[in-house]
């Protein structure tokens, strides 16, 4: 498996990276708004049926640079980390992945969601990013548990998740409203006890 490091200063919202010799993972910068919009319209298609209803100016630059405060908030105040995925050789953005709902006292826990650009999807990106995020949750943000949930139909989040280690643990009906209906879900857990100091390997 690839060498992954982490940087990761909690004063400095914009500080945390993620990566190792092919990939980077980073919070959304405004900068990187020619490619996201690109990236996103090319894939509206393919991603409408996994996401919430897309708004009539998802693709502004005015919704993106909010997004990408909403971001930097979240992170600063503990409660998200918001990530883009860029290739490393040529700073292409494959995709991105959030780590979300974090919880801690008690439940020490998070939840993560993640999309691919289409022209990127069934290539191992996402699967790298796993091995990227989920070692800096269980030792970065020492968290102890991942939640994932996927609608029963995504066949490729679902082999995903498995292949990531990721146990189902049940069904949730009418979870989450996902382009503009109310979808049931499929529950995928990961704990710190499950991997080896939160690295993962290919099982295939």
């Amino acid at each position: 498996m690839p060498k992954s490091v982490f940087r990761f200063l909690s004063r400095q919202p914009d500080s945390v990276e993620l990566e190792n010799e092919h990939y980077v993972l980073r919070l959304p910068r405004y900068q990187d708004f020619n490619q996201w919009h690109k990236l996103r319209a090319a894939s509206r298609q393919f991603l409408e049926p996994w996401e919430p209803t897309w708004r009539r100016d998802e693709l502004t630059e005015g919704a993106y640079r909010a997004r990408v405060i909403r971001g930097k908030q979240e992170y600063a105040s503990g409660q998200a980390i918001p990530l883009f995925l860029f290739h490393k050789q040529n700073t292409t953005l494959l995709g991105g992945i959030t780590i979300g709902y974090i919880r801690r006292g008690a439940a020490q826990s998070c939840m993560i969601g993640y999309w691919m650009g289409e022209a990127y999807a069934g290539q191992g990106h996402m699967f790298a990013a796993l091995q990227l995020v989920i070692p800096y949750i269980f030792t970065g943000l020492e968290l102890h548990r991942i939640e994932a949930a996927c609608i029963p139909d995504n066949a490729r989040s679902i082999r995903l998740l498995e292949k990531a280690g990721f146990q189902r643990e049940g069904y949730l009906r009418g979870y989450l409203k996902i382009n503009g209906q109310w979808h049931d879900h499929v529950m995928f857990s990961l704990l710190a006890t499950d991997t080896d100091k939160g690295r993962i390997t290919d099982s295939r």
